[in-house]
């Protein structure tokens, strides 16, 4: 649960120290306790943003008109790079440390540490969402429903393998929602009940709780370290009011700046009359944004999007090619040797972008290692990988796949064979979906959205599969 400097957000349970972001989504709404109108919603909030100095700029209006998705925020006016759109002092945050129980959390901080870091947060929201007088009601009142969340983790577990096979979603969902559950009959149950004054008996509730975690997961930020405190640990994720109405695109025109005082949403290109104001969540790959955020982009529009290969997938893609007992033993013991070198492990991936292989240096490490001839290894394993010069004709830049080594592109090839077959489908199958506006339209969002992340991550690996087939024997 943490997040990168652009989006500032927080990452999943899963990974509790690994960043994250936010995106186009259905905003979470709160049950309206009045069940008052949007717009009755909407001049409620603006009341007390103006009532507790939230500047928003008179160019710029919340909306659910003319937005991707829920809530947003719409240029009233042209608006210009550079320009204001709102600040949020930091006295209208709400963290442990605004919070009405903040001394609390604050004295019990040592008993509350946990894998994700959010527990705090999260005590102190349980708290104020039932405190009938709390300064931060008519934020809550702009919220999504609770229940109406659509993470992977609230769909029922067959629909989310049948979509999401392959995709790296149903394992992360899976690992997020075991270390929830250890999280909270762990840490929040019992320290909810040796506080029962601070929380009553409807808040205490596994049920809620996750919903509480995905909307942490989705609206939360977190405040980038500074690069000379790049050593400590990250900052505790903060709701942060207005903000977390923007929606998020890959080609985003606003971002949000820190300040001793203030976080203020800056434009970053020129934004028309009528069209919508797009924070960043961070470069998210589709299959982030529908894990944390429960939606993709559809494809092409997201340039962050990326595909992963399995490490234990290249190491069996190699095995799948030895003769006998003799070279699987000495594959296995390249493997051991890669694994030392902290090159690879059971659970890492590469990660593939559309332009680059983000994880190059790890990804053209192993497929060295593995391909190289046995007396080679043996004086490399010597030097333990050291002292080389990296070679051009080496470089993993997705332009250069071709130009690689025989061996490499095999050992790659083979490795997105493998990938491909883990998929429920093939690429022709979600092309056929994608290609038939009337058939697409008749899916369900979550079919819509699932798509997309998988077709986009199989024109990557494709891709991939043409570039290592090149001139191959």
């Amino acid at each position: 649960m943490a997040a990168p400097a652009k989006r500032a957000r927080v990452s999943s349970p899963v990974t509790a120290a690994s960043p994250v972001l936010r995106a186009a989504r259905a905003p979470l709404l709160l049950p309206n306790p009045g069940g008052e109108p949007d717009g009755d919603v909407v001049a409620g909030f603006l009341r007390w943003c103006a009532g507790v100095g939230l500047e928003l700029s008179p160019k710029v209006a919340v909306s659910r008109q003319g937005t991707v998705a829920g809530y947003g925020m719409v240029a009233r006016e042209s608006v210009q790079p550079g320009e204001l759109l709102f600040a949020v002092p930091r006295s209208v945050l709400l963290s442990p440390h605004t919070c009405s129980i903040s001394g609390l959390l604050e004295r019990e901080r040592d008993t509350l540490q946990s894998l994700s870091g959010w527990v705090p947060l999260l005590l102190a929201l349980l708290h104020e969402l039932q405190a009938p007088a709390s300064p931060w009601s008519p934020y809550f009142a702009l919220w999504p429903e609770l229940g109406r969340l659509e993470h992977p983790m609230f769909w029922p577990e067959e629909e989310r393998l049948r979509l999401l096979k392959g995709t790296g979603v149903p394992e992360a969902v899976e690992k997020d929602l075991v270390n929830i559950r250890s999280e909270y009959y762990s840490i929040v149950l019992p320290f909810m009940e040796a506080h029962s004054d601070f929380f009553s008996p409807t808040v205490r509730s596994l049920d809620l709780y996750r919903q509480l975690v995905a909307l942490v997961m989705a609206y939360s930020f977190q405040e980038p370290l500074e690069e000379e405190d790049d050593e400590k640990e990250p900052n505790s994720p903060l709701m942060v009011p207005a903000a977390d109405i923007l929606n998020h695109i890959a080609n985003h025109n606003a971002n949000l700046e820190y300040s001793a005082d203030y976080l203020r949403m800056v434009a970053t290109q020129p934004i028309p009359k009528g069209h919508e104001i797009f924070n960043t969540y961070g470069q998210m790959a589709n299959w982030q944004l529908i894990h944390m955020y429960g939606f993709a982009e559809p494809y092409p529009d997201n340039t962050d999007d990326t595909a992963d290969i399995q490490m234990v997938t290249v190491r069996d893609a190699a095995l799948q090619g030895t003769k006998d007992e003799a070279e699987r033993q000495l594959l296995c013991e390249r493997w051991d040797f890669l694994c030392k070198l902290e090159m690879v492990g059971e659970e890492g991936a590469f990660v593939i972008g559309r332009e680059e292989v983000l994880t190059e240096e790890e990804l053209a490490t192993t497929l060295k290692v593995l391909c190289m001839p046995a007396e080679e290894f043996q004086g490399y394993k010597v030097q333990a990988g050291r002292g080389e010069q990296e070679r051009e004709e080496d470089s993993l830049k997705i332009t250069n796949i071709p130009k690689l080594q025989v061996a490499w592109r095999r050992l790659l090839r083979d490795s997105v064979l493998l990938t491909l077959q883990t998929y429920a489908t093939d690429l022709k199958t979600d092309q056929d979906l994608l290609s038939n506006k009337e058939v697409y339209a008749k899916l369900s969002w979550r079919e819509q959205q699932a798509l997309q992340v998988r077709y986009g991550q199989k024109m990557i690996l494709h891709q991939l599969l043409e570039l290592t087939n090149e001139q191959l024997p």
